[in-house]
Protein backbone atom coordinates (compact mmCIF):
# COMPACT_ATOMS: atom_id res chain seq x y z
CA UNK A 1 0.00 0.00 0.00
CA UNK A 2 1.34 3.44 -0.92
CA UNK A 3 1.89 5.71 2.07
CA UNK A 4 1.07 9.40 2.37
CA UNK A 5 4.23 11.55 2.34
CA UNK A 6 4.40 14.79 4.32
CA UNK A 7 6.78 17.66 5.00
CA UNK A 8 7.42 18.30 8.70
CA UNK A 9 10.28 20.81 8.72
CA UNK A 10 11.97 23.39 6.51
CA UNK A 11 15.18 25.39 6.70
CA UNK A 12 16.80 27.78 4.27
CA UNK A 13 19.91 29.86 3.67
CA UNK A 14 19.04 32.25 0.85
CA UNK A 15 19.70 35.71 -0.54
CA UNK A 16 16.16 36.48 0.71
CA UNK A 17 17.04 35.59 4.30
CA UNK A 18 18.35 32.87 6.57
CA UNK A 19 15.13 32.21 8.50
CA UNK A 20 11.69 31.27 7.24
CA UNK A 21 10.23 34.50 8.62
CA UNK A 22 12.83 36.63 6.82
CA UNK A 23 12.25 34.78 3.57
CA UNK A 24 8.46 35.03 3.86
CA UNK A 25 8.69 38.79 4.39
CA UNK A 26 11.07 39.20 1.45
CA UNK A 27 8.74 37.26 -0.81
CA UNK A 28 5.76 39.32 0.29
CA UNK A 29 7.46 42.70 -0.16
CA UNK A 30 9.07 41.81 -3.49
CA UNK A 31 12.60 42.26 -2.19
CA UNK A 32 15.38 41.37 -4.63
CA UNK A 33 18.57 39.66 -3.49
CA UNK A 34 20.55 40.67 -6.61
CA UNK A 35 23.62 42.96 -6.44
CA UNK A 36 26.51 44.16 -8.62
CA UNK A 37 29.88 42.59 -7.72
CA UNK A 38 32.88 44.80 -8.42
CA UNK A 39 35.15 41.82 -7.72
CA UNK A 40 33.62 39.88 -10.59
CA UNK A 41 33.93 42.84 -12.93
CA UNK A 42 37.59 43.36 -12.01
CA UNK A 43 38.32 39.69 -12.69
CA UNK A 44 36.88 39.84 -16.21
CA UNK A 45 33.26 38.78 -15.91
CA UNK A 46 31.06 39.94 -18.76
CA UNK A 47 28.25 40.23 -16.21
CA UNK A 48 29.05 41.10 -12.59
CA UNK A 49 25.51 40.48 -11.31
CA UNK A 50 24.88 37.88 -8.62
CA UNK A 51 22.77 37.10 -5.58
CA UNK A 52 24.17 38.30 -2.26
CA UNK A 53 24.30 35.29 0.07
CA UNK A 54 25.46 35.72 3.67
CA UNK A 55 28.41 33.54 4.70
CA UNK A 56 27.57 31.37 7.73
CA UNK A 57 29.71 31.11 10.86
CA UNK A 58 30.03 27.44 11.75
CA UNK A 59 32.54 27.86 14.57
CA UNK A 60 29.93 27.68 17.37
CA UNK A 61 28.60 24.39 16.02
CA UNK A 62 31.38 22.38 14.35
CA UNK A 63 35.02 21.86 15.45
CA UNK A 64 37.78 22.93 13.07
CA UNK A 65 38.87 19.38 12.25
CA UNK A 66 35.40 18.72 10.82
CA UNK A 67 34.95 22.11 9.14
CA UNK A 68 37.97 21.36 6.93
CA UNK A 69 35.85 18.82 5.04
CA UNK A 70 33.11 21.34 4.18
CA UNK A 71 33.11 23.50 1.05
CA UNK A 72 30.86 26.56 0.79
CA UNK A 73 27.68 24.76 -0.24
CA UNK A 74 28.00 22.19 2.54
CA UNK A 75 28.18 25.07 5.02
CA UNK A 76 24.96 26.56 3.70
CA UNK A 77 23.34 23.12 3.77
CA UNK A 78 24.42 22.53 7.35
CA UNK A 79 22.76 25.73 8.54
CA UNK A 80 19.58 25.04 6.57
CA UNK A 81 19.43 21.49 7.90
CA UNK A 82 19.94 22.56 11.52
CA UNK A 83 16.90 24.80 11.17
CA UNK A 84 14.82 22.15 9.39
CA UNK A 85 15.55 19.45 11.97
CA UNK A 86 14.69 21.81 14.80
CA UNK A 87 11.42 22.81 13.09
CA UNK A 88 10.54 19.14 12.57
CA UNK A 89 11.37 18.35 16.23
CA UNK A 90 13.97 15.80 15.24
CA UNK A 91 16.60 15.90 17.97
CA UNK A 92 19.88 13.98 18.15
CA UNK A 93 18.48 11.33 20.51
CA UNK A 94 15.66 10.50 18.11
CA UNK A 95 17.97 10.44 15.10
CA UNK A 96 20.41 8.15 16.92
CA UNK A 97 17.62 5.66 17.66
CA UNK A 98 16.10 5.63 14.16
CA UNK A 99 17.18 5.34 10.53
CA UNK A 100 16.90 8.82 9.05
CA UNK A 101 18.17 9.17 5.48
CA UNK A 102 19.54 12.03 3.40
CA UNK A 103 19.16 12.82 -0.31
CA UNK A 104 20.54 16.20 -1.36
CA UNK A 105 20.95 17.91 -4.71
CA UNK A 106 24.42 19.12 -5.69
CA UNK A 107 26.10 19.12 -9.09
CA UNK A 108 29.50 20.82 -8.74
CA UNK A 109 32.18 21.91 -6.32
CA UNK A 110 34.20 24.43 -8.28
CA UNK A 111 36.05 26.60 -5.77
CA UNK A 112 37.24 23.84 -3.43
CA UNK A 113 38.50 21.75 -6.35
CA UNK A 114 40.25 24.71 -7.95
CA UNK A 115 42.03 25.80 -4.76
CA UNK A 116 43.31 22.31 -3.99
CA UNK A 117 44.70 21.80 -7.48
CA UNK A 118 46.18 25.31 -7.60
CA UNK A 119 48.12 24.46 -4.42
CA UNK A 120 49.32 21.20 -5.98
CA UNK A 121 50.53 22.98 -9.11
CA UNK A 122 52.19 25.77 -7.15
CA UNK A 123 54.15 23.53 -4.78
CA UNK A 124 54.47 20.49 -7.08
CA UNK A 125 53.43 18.32 -4.15
CA UNK A 126 50.11 16.49 -3.82
CA UNK A 127 50.22 16.92 -0.03
CA UNK A 128 49.68 20.65 -0.64
CA UNK A 129 46.08 19.88 -1.61
CA UNK A 130 45.30 19.45 2.08
CA UNK A 131 43.72 16.58 3.97
CA UNK A 132 40.19 17.88 3.47
CA UNK A 133 40.42 18.46 -0.28
CA UNK A 134 39.06 15.14 -1.47
CA UNK A 135 35.99 15.41 0.75
CA UNK A 136 35.38 19.03 -0.27
CA UNK A 137 35.72 18.40 -3.99
CA UNK A 138 33.35 15.45 -4.49
CA UNK A 139 29.81 16.07 -5.74
CA UNK A 140 28.60 14.03 -2.76
CA UNK A 141 30.28 16.41 -0.30
CA UNK A 142 26.99 17.74 1.05
CA UNK A 143 25.45 14.38 1.84
CA UNK A 144 28.66 12.89 3.23
CA UNK A 145 29.22 15.88 5.53
CA UNK A 146 25.63 16.18 6.73
CA UNK A 147 25.23 12.43 7.25
CA UNK A 148 28.30 12.39 9.49
CA UNK A 149 27.55 15.62 11.36
CA UNK A 150 23.92 14.75 12.10
CA UNK A 151 24.50 10.97 12.50
CA UNK A 152 22.07 10.03 9.73
CA UNK A 153 22.04 6.26 9.14
CA UNK A 154 19.43 5.81 6.41
CA UNK A 155 19.94 6.28 2.69
CA UNK A 156 22.87 8.57 1.83
CA UNK A 157 22.60 9.79 -1.76
CA UNK A 158 23.41 12.84 -3.88
CA UNK A 159 21.08 13.85 -6.70
CA UNK A 160 23.23 15.31 -9.46
CA UNK A 161 20.80 16.52 -12.12
CA UNK A 162 21.85 20.05 -13.05
CA UNK A 163 19.22 22.64 -12.14
CA UNK A 164 16.68 19.92 -11.35
CA UNK A 165 18.92 18.47 -8.60
CA UNK A 166 17.04 19.85 -5.60
CA UNK A 167 13.68 18.81 -7.02
CA UNK A 168 14.94 15.35 -7.95
CA UNK A 169 16.24 14.90 -4.38
CA UNK A 170 12.80 15.62 -2.95
CA UNK A 171 11.15 13.41 -5.56
CA UNK A 172 13.42 10.47 -4.76
CA UNK A 173 12.78 10.89 -1.04
CA UNK A 174 9.05 10.94 -1.78
CA UNK A 175 9.25 7.64 -3.68
CA UNK A 176 11.29 5.86 -0.99
CA UNK A 177 8.89 6.92 1.75
CA UNK A 178 5.74 6.30 -0.28
CA UNK A 179 6.89 2.75 -1.02
CA UNK A 180 7.90 1.99 2.58
CA UNK A 181 11.68 1.85 2.14
CA UNK A 182 12.32 4.80 4.47
CA UNK A 183 10.26 6.52 7.15
CA UNK A 184 12.09 9.85 7.21
CA UNK A 185 14.52 11.56 4.84
CA UNK A 186 16.37 14.87 5.02
CA UNK A 187 16.36 16.28 1.50
CA UNK A 188 17.10 19.49 -0.36
CA UNK A 189 19.60 21.25 -2.58
CA UNK A 190 22.72 23.41 -2.27
CA UNK A 191 24.61 25.74 -4.59
CA UNK A 192 27.94 27.47 -4.01
CA UNK A 193 27.65 31.23 -4.55
CA UNK A 194 31.29 32.04 -5.30
CA UNK A 195 32.35 33.51 -8.63
CA UNK A 196 34.41 30.50 -9.72
CA UNK A 197 31.36 28.25 -9.82
CA UNK A 198 29.73 30.32 -12.56
CA UNK A 199 32.66 31.69 -14.58
CA UNK A 200 31.99 29.22 -17.39
CA UNK A 201 28.31 30.24 -17.46
CA UNK A 202 29.41 33.83 -17.91
CA UNK A 203 31.77 32.69 -20.66
CA UNK A 204 28.87 31.35 -22.75
CA UNK A 205 26.92 34.59 -22.22
CA UNK A 206 24.16 33.07 -20.07
CA UNK A 207 23.87 36.05 -17.72
CA UNK A 208 21.95 39.29 -17.86
CA UNK A 209 24.11 42.35 -18.50
CA UNK A 210 21.66 44.83 -16.96
CA UNK A 211 24.41 45.96 -14.59
CA UNK A 212 23.07 49.48 -14.17
CA UNK A 213 19.95 48.11 -12.43
CA UNK A 214 20.81 44.86 -10.60
CA UNK A 215 17.40 44.39 -8.97
CA UNK A 216 15.74 44.71 -12.40
CA UNK A 217 18.02 42.20 -14.13
CA UNK A 218 16.24 38.93 -13.39
CA UNK A 219 12.93 39.23 -15.26
CA UNK A 220 11.44 35.81 -16.05
CA UNK A 221 8.84 35.76 -18.83
CA UNK A 222 9.32 39.48 -19.57
CA UNK A 223 9.73 40.54 -23.18
CA UNK A 224 13.02 42.31 -22.40
CA UNK A 225 14.75 39.51 -20.46
CA UNK A 226 18.38 39.10 -21.47
CA UNK A 227 19.70 36.25 -19.34
CA UNK A 228 19.74 34.79 -15.86
CA UNK A 229 21.47 35.98 -12.67
CA UNK A 230 23.39 33.38 -10.61
CA UNK A 231 22.41 32.72 -7.01
CA UNK A 232 23.18 30.20 -4.31
CA UNK A 233 22.63 28.93 -0.78
CA UNK A 234 20.81 25.85 0.48
CA UNK A 235 17.31 24.63 1.29
CA UNK A 236 16.34 21.60 3.40
CA UNK A 237 13.00 19.83 3.83
CA UNK A 238 12.26 17.02 6.27
CA UNK A 239 10.07 14.46 4.52
CA UNK A 240 8.31 11.63 6.36
CA UNK A 241 5.50 9.17 6.06
CA UNK A 242 2.30 10.53 7.56
CA UNK A 243 2.16 7.67 10.06
CA UNK A 244 5.73 8.26 11.19
CA UNK A 245 5.12 11.98 11.65
CA UNK A 246 1.91 11.45 13.64
CA UNK A 247 3.51 8.79 15.83
CA UNK A 248 6.29 11.10 16.95
CA UNK A 249 4.04 14.16 17.25
CA UNK A 250 5.70 16.13 14.46
CA UNK A 251 4.20 19.30 12.98
CA UNK A 252 2.79 18.51 9.52
CA UNK A 253 3.16 21.42 7.09
CA UNK A 254 2.17 19.95 3.74
CA UNK A 255 1.76 16.76 1.75
CA UNK A 256 3.78 15.80 -1.31
CA UNK A 257 1.08 14.63 -3.70
CA UNK A 258 3.04 13.60 -6.76
CA UNK A 259 6.30 13.64 -8.67
CA UNK A 260 6.70 13.74 -12.44
CA UNK A 261 9.92 13.63 -14.42
CA UNK A 262 11.20 13.31 -17.97
CA UNK A 263 14.17 13.75 -20.25
CA UNK A 264 14.17 15.85 -23.39
CA UNK A 265 16.43 13.47 -25.29
CA UNK A 266 17.48 16.45 -27.36
CA UNK A 267 20.03 19.28 -27.25
CA UNK A 268 22.34 19.44 -24.22
CA UNK A 269 21.55 23.08 -23.38
CA UNK A 270 18.59 24.22 -25.49
CA UNK A 271 15.27 23.04 -24.00
CA UNK A 272 12.27 21.94 -25.99
CA UNK A 273 8.55 21.99 -25.20
CA UNK A 274 7.71 18.29 -25.26
CA UNK A 275 10.06 17.23 -22.46
CA UNK A 276 8.85 19.76 -19.85
CA UNK A 277 5.23 19.20 -20.91
CA UNK A 278 5.64 15.46 -20.33
CA UNK A 279 7.03 16.08 -16.83
CA UNK A 280 4.00 18.20 -16.00
CA UNK A 281 1.60 15.71 -17.53
CA UNK A 282 3.08 12.76 -15.62
CA UNK A 283 3.02 14.66 -12.34
CA UNK A 284 -0.67 15.50 -12.73
CA UNK A 285 -1.51 11.97 -13.84
CA UNK A 286 0.54 10.25 -11.12
CA UNK A 287 -1.19 12.33 -8.46
CA UNK A 288 -4.68 11.97 -9.91
CA UNK A 289 -4.81 15.77 -10.06
CA UNK A 290 -6.67 17.79 -12.68
CA UNK A 291 -5.23 21.12 -13.86
CA UNK A 292 -8.05 23.13 -12.27
CA UNK A 293 -7.11 21.75 -8.85
CA UNK A 294 -3.75 23.56 -8.99
CA UNK A 295 -3.95 27.00 -7.39
CA UNK A 296 -0.45 28.22 -8.28
CA UNK A 297 2.52 27.28 -10.46
CA UNK A 298 6.06 28.14 -9.38
CA UNK A 299 7.76 28.12 -12.77
CA UNK A 300 11.34 27.15 -13.44
CA UNK A 301 11.69 30.25 -15.67
CA UNK A 302 15.22 31.59 -15.26
CA UNK A 303 14.95 34.79 -17.35
CA UNK A 304 16.46 33.32 -20.53
CA UNK A 305 14.76 33.94 -23.83
CA UNK A 306 14.38 30.35 -25.05
CA UNK A 307 13.92 28.60 -21.71
CA UNK A 308 11.11 30.85 -20.50
CA UNK A 309 9.34 30.71 -23.87
CA UNK A 310 9.34 26.93 -24.03
CA UNK A 311 8.23 26.47 -20.44
CA UNK A 312 5.39 28.95 -21.04
CA UNK A 313 4.21 26.87 -23.97
CA UNK A 314 4.49 23.65 -21.94
CA UNK A 315 2.42 25.09 -19.09
CA UNK A 316 -0.17 26.45 -21.52
CA UNK A 317 -0.41 23.08 -23.23
CA UNK A 318 -1.24 21.29 -19.97
CA UNK A 319 -3.50 23.90 -18.39
CA UNK A 320 -5.39 24.93 -21.52
CA UNK A 321 -8.14 27.45 -20.90
CA UNK A 322 -7.60 27.38 -17.14
CA UNK A 323 -5.41 30.42 -16.44
CA UNK A 324 -3.60 29.23 -13.33
CA UNK A 325 -1.54 31.97 -11.57
CA UNK A 326 2.13 31.60 -12.51
CA UNK A 327 5.27 33.26 -11.15
CA UNK A 328 8.98 32.57 -11.03
CA UNK A 329 10.56 33.42 -7.68
CA UNK A 330 13.86 33.61 -9.58
CA UNK A 331 12.82 37.19 -10.33
CA UNK A 332 13.83 37.89 -6.70
CA UNK A 333 16.55 35.30 -6.07
CA UNK A 334 18.20 34.83 -9.42
CA UNK A 335 18.81 31.23 -10.43
CA UNK A 336 19.78 29.17 -7.39
CA UNK A 337 20.71 26.27 -9.68
CA UNK A 338 21.26 22.99 -7.81
CA UNK A 339 19.35 24.44 -4.85
CA UNK A 340 16.42 25.88 -6.79
CA UNK A 341 14.15 22.84 -6.91
CA UNK A 342 14.18 22.64 -3.10
CA UNK A 343 14.16 26.35 -2.25
CA UNK A 344 11.24 27.03 -4.58
CA UNK A 345 9.19 24.40 -2.75
CA UNK A 346 9.87 26.28 0.48
CA UNK A 347 9.03 29.64 -1.11
CA UNK A 348 5.75 28.21 -2.42
CA UNK A 349 4.84 26.55 0.89
CA UNK A 350 5.43 29.86 2.70
CA UNK A 351 3.06 31.56 0.25
CA UNK A 352 0.47 28.81 0.63
CA UNK A 353 0.59 28.91 4.44
CA UNK A 354 0.31 32.72 4.51
CA UNK A 355 -2.29 33.22 1.77
CA UNK A 356 -0.38 35.18 -0.85
CA UNK A 357 1.36 34.76 -4.19
CA UNK A 358 4.68 36.57 -4.45
CA UNK A 359 4.79 38.71 -7.57
CA UNK A 360 6.95 37.90 -10.58
CA UNK A 361 8.84 41.16 -10.12
CA UNK A 362 10.17 42.94 -13.22
CA UNK A 363 7.47 41.40 -15.40
CA UNK A 364 6.29 44.40 -17.41
CA UNK A 365 5.44 43.10 -20.87
CA UNK A 366 4.88 39.58 -22.21
CA UNK A 367 6.18 38.44 -25.56
CA UNK A 368 4.40 36.26 -28.11
CA UNK A 369 5.30 33.08 -26.18
CA UNK A 370 4.69 34.21 -22.60
CA UNK A 371 1.44 36.07 -23.26
CA UNK A 372 -0.39 32.73 -22.98
CA UNK A 373 0.17 32.61 -19.20
CA UNK A 374 -1.52 34.33 -16.25
CA UNK A 375 1.67 35.81 -14.82
CA UNK A 376 1.21 37.64 -11.52
CA UNK A 377 3.47 40.75 -11.58
CA UNK A 378 2.92 41.99 -8.01
CA UNK A 379 2.22 40.30 -4.69
CA UNK A 380 -1.40 39.22 -4.51
CA UNK A 381 -3.43 38.10 -1.51
CA UNK A 382 -4.63 34.65 -2.52
CA UNK A 383 -5.70 31.42 -0.91
CA UNK A 384 -4.66 28.18 -2.56
CA UNK A 385 -4.24 24.70 -1.15
CA UNK A 386 -2.25 22.97 -3.89
CA UNK A 387 0.64 24.08 -6.11
CA UNK A 388 2.93 22.72 -8.79
CA UNK A 389 6.66 23.45 -9.00
CA UNK A 390 8.85 22.96 -12.08
CA UNK A 391 12.62 22.43 -12.26
CA UNK A 392 14.48 21.84 -15.52
CA UNK A 393 18.20 21.43 -16.19
CA UNK A 394 20.99 21.08 -18.74
CA UNK A 395 20.94 17.76 -20.52
CA UNK A 396 17.17 17.95 -20.71
CA UNK A 397 16.42 16.75 -17.17
CA UNK A 398 12.94 17.75 -15.97
CA UNK A 399 11.26 17.42 -12.58
CA UNK A 400 7.82 18.50 -11.41
CA UNK A 401 6.32 18.24 -7.91
CA UNK A 402 2.80 18.84 -6.61
CA UNK A 403 2.38 19.81 -2.95
CA UNK A 404 -0.89 20.14 -1.00
CA UNK A 405 -1.58 22.12 2.16
CA UNK A 406 -2.25 20.42 5.47
CA UNK A 407 -4.08 22.71 7.89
Amino acid sequence: MERKVVITGMGIWSCLGTTLDEVRDSLYTGKSGIVFSQERKDLGFRSALCAQVEKPNLKPFIPRNQRQFMPEEAQYAYMATRSALEAARLDSDYIEAHEVGIIYGNDSVAEATMRALDSFREFKDTAACGSGAIFQSMNSTVTMNLACLFKLRGINLTASAACASGSQAVGLAYLLIRDGLQDCVVCGGAQEANLYSVAAFDGIQSFSTREDAPTKASRPFDRDRDGLVPGGGAATLIVESYEHAVKRGAPILAEIVSWGFSGNGDHISTPNVDGPARSLELCLRNGGVTPDQIGYVNAHATSTRIGDAREARAIARLFGDYKVPVTSTKSQTGHEMWMAGASELIYSILMMKHDFIAGNINFENPDDDTACLNIVPETREARFDQFLSNSFGFGGTNSTLIVRDVK
